[in-house]
């Protein structure tokens, strides 16, 4: 799935979902969420909650359910939930929902960024 793929489906699952049926979204609001995504990652690396599908490998997860490829949900709420990797995940997908939303070519966005930052000095001149 190419970013620009995860735009779209993010943004069309949150409004699958009901996230947009109250009309337009704060945007505030969207970038405070991604924030507690990112506080709650904090959290899962801070209790040392990390991700441990079957197998350590997260592709053990997925099956056929109902003729669908799909995760098995028990087996993600057990082995992945909450964890550091969730968290992130969930970030990312705010992310991407509200770049949707927004209209916004995130993956143009992120190549040109990535490559600016190529020009940059290290740590962009900067202690840490």
């Amino acid at each position: 799935m190419t970013v620009s793929e995860l735009v779209l489906a993010s943004h069309k699952a949150a409004k699958a979902k009901g996230f947009y049926d109250q009309g337009p979204r704060n945007i505030g609001e969207l970038l405070m969420l991604t924030v507690s995504e990112l506080s709650e990652a904090l959290e899962a690396h801070r209790h040392g909650k990390r991700a441990n599908p079957l197998g350590g490998d997260i592709k053990n997860v997925w099956q056929e359910i109902n003729g669908k490829t799909m995760v098995n949900p028990y087996i993600f709420e057990s082995d992945i939930k909450d964890s550091l990797e969730d968290e992130l995940a969930d970030a990312v997908i705010r992310i991407a929902d509200m770049a949707g939303y927004l209209g916004i070519d995130l993956e143009s966005h992120v190549l040109a960024k990535m490559s600016y930052n190529e020009t940059r000095p290290q740590k962009h001149g900067k202690a840490y």
